[in-house]
């Protein structure tokens, strides 16, 4: 490892450190949160490619690629997810140019192979129950912020960590799931892949 990937490791490392909403694609408008002006920085990032691949429009939702063999790396869910940072919001969206909570999440696992429902409600019925003290990247982290139940979904990161599409005064960054904010209003995880 060279001393470029050491720095840039670093350069992630703080830029996950720093760094909220209420989101469901049902139309409903969300609540402002504290720190709804802020923003984590980053900037939005161009969908994943790998080589031999073309990367599909912007303004079009890309269909999953086929599931791959074996289990789908939380780290790549996660990387996928943090390469979207500075995305902005927008009610609906499915796309790079504008997410939706529940629209980013489609997006990022369609782009690492799995298929997941568009609704937020549903997404919360998808794979397994998982311990909040057992979370690792990739799994989808559920709360209650505009109607009971869970109304915003995001994918943990790691540590305390978790990347999402705040509302419509937000871009996609990165939150502490202890933030009292999300703390109070976290309802349950789920481990999609």
């Amino acid at each position: 490892m060279g001393r470029g990937d050491t720095c840039s490791r670093a350069v992630l490392a703080a830029a996950l450190a720093a760094t909220v909403s209420a989101c469901a694609s049902t139309g409903a408008v969300p609540q402002p949160f504290p720190g709804a002006g802020a923003t984590a920085g980053g900037r939005m990032g161009e969908p994943p490619s790998r080589a031999g691949e073309a990367v599909p429009p912007a303004d079009a939702a890309p269909p999953a690629r086929p599931m791959p063999s074996g289990e789908v790396d939380g780290y790549a869910l996660s990387s996928t997810a943090l390469s979207l940072r500075g995305a902005p919001y927008r009610n609906g969206g499915t796309t790079p140019r504008g997410f939706d909570c529940s629209g980013f999440v489609q997006y990022v696992f369609g782009q690492n192979g799995v298929a997941l429902p568009r609704e937020t409600r549903d997404q919360f019925r998808v794979g397994r129950g998982v311990g909040r003290d057992q979370l690792e990247p990739g799994d989808l982290v559920f709360f209650t912020t505009i109607a009971p139940g869970a109304s915003h979904v995001g994918i943990a990161i790691g540590g305390d960590q978790f990347v999402h599409a705040p509302s419509d005064r937000g871009v996609v960054r990165v939150e502490r799931l202890s933030a009292a904010y999300w703390h109070r209003r976290y309802v349950g995880a789920r481990r999609p892949r």
